[in-house]
């Protein structure tokens, strides 16, 4: 199955507003226009090596902002997952969603529930959508719940409970990729980052295509992997093809 070999890219979706305020449009207008670069994004990576597929779609931190745009977003969700899970489930993509479950609107919660449920025998490409996500709060629980099994601890052990916020099933991310200009991490995926390749790109998520997935790809390729030891020749292609 392609998901025990191909490798695992977070994404930063990054710069949805900016790209929108930049057209003179609301910001909502560019979390839509950032909903059809996930239809574009998803599909694309189901020709490549990727296997898992985690997108960072709203952090604890938005929280912040305003109630208007946070509606927004949960509404774009929704309307994505309506219009989406069906072909996640006839083009073998399995959703999970990931990151914390309390605090969300219950329309919203029951939405993913069915969507994870629906799409639960996918084999081709897990997509992780990290909803609510805080790294550090994933590895406060985490390091909280080690303190009653102190005999035990270790960086597997701490990983297993990192996997009550995040996925048993997703291990370490080989290359996170960002939009939007910025260069930092904000709190996504800290402890499964620790070794992974970093692609920055000046591109807005809105503008982000399957040409630009592929430059990551093919720069994710030619880097060297040390793990801090010797260098590792990163040998996986973009695609069983050429991503040319």
């Amino acid at each position: 199955m392609r998901s025990e070999t191909g490798i695992h890219v977070a994404i930063i979706m990054d710069g949805n507003g900016r790209w929108a305020e930049r057209r003179g449009l609301p910001r909502v207008a560019g979390h839509r226009a950032g909903v059809v670069t996930v239809q574009r994004v998803v599909e694309h990576a189901l020709d490549t090596c990727i296997s898992r597929l985690t997108l960072y779609t709203f952090s604890s931190d938005n929280w912040r902002r305003p109630s208007a745009e946070v509606q927004s977003i949960f509404w774009l969700l929704r309307a994505f997952l309506r219009l989406e899970t069906e072909r996640m489930l006839r083009r073998g993509v399995r959703l999970q969603f990931v990151g914390r479950r309390d605090r969300l609107p219950p329309v919203v919660l029951r939405a993913m529930e069915s969507a994870e449920a629906v799409t639960a025998a996918g084999t081709r490409l897990l997509v992780n959508v990290a909803i609510d996500y805080s790294s550090r709060h994933a590895i406060a629980r985490a390091a909280l719940d080690a303190t009653n099994s102190i005999s035990c601890v270790s960086a597997e052990f701490f990983r297993s409970g990192l996997a009550g916020v995040l996925s048993a099933e997703t291990r370490d991310v080989d290359l996170l990729i960002r939009t939007g200009g910025e260069k930092r991490l904000s709190d996504f995926l800290l402890w499964e980052s620790a070794y992974a390749e970093l692609f920055f790109t000046d591109r807005m998520w809105p503008e982000f295509d399957e040409s630009d997935l592929n430059d990551a790809l093919r720069e994710f390729s030619h880097r060297q992997r040390r793990y801090g030891g010797l260098p590792e020749i990163v040998t996986k292609p973009v695609s069983a093809a050429s991503a040319g």
